[in-house]
């Protein structure tokens, strides 16, 4: 399965602003994997939002 090089650069950039991780460290990971990042990190987004 391949996804939409928008889709890949905005997970990388998403990733790379909250962990400050390399470009080659994030693209290593599997999709699954890094969707999961994704999805944590904005979980964390959210709980800090709603805190303020």
């Amino acid at each position: 399965m391949t996804y939409a090089p928008e889709r890949i650069h905005q997970e990388v950039a998403y990733v790379a602003y909250h962990f400050h991780w390399s470009l080659d460290a994030i693209l290593d990971l599997e999709h699954p994997q890094r969707l999961r990042y994704v999805q944590e990190i904005a979980a964390i987004n959210r709980r800090t939002t709603e805190e303020r």
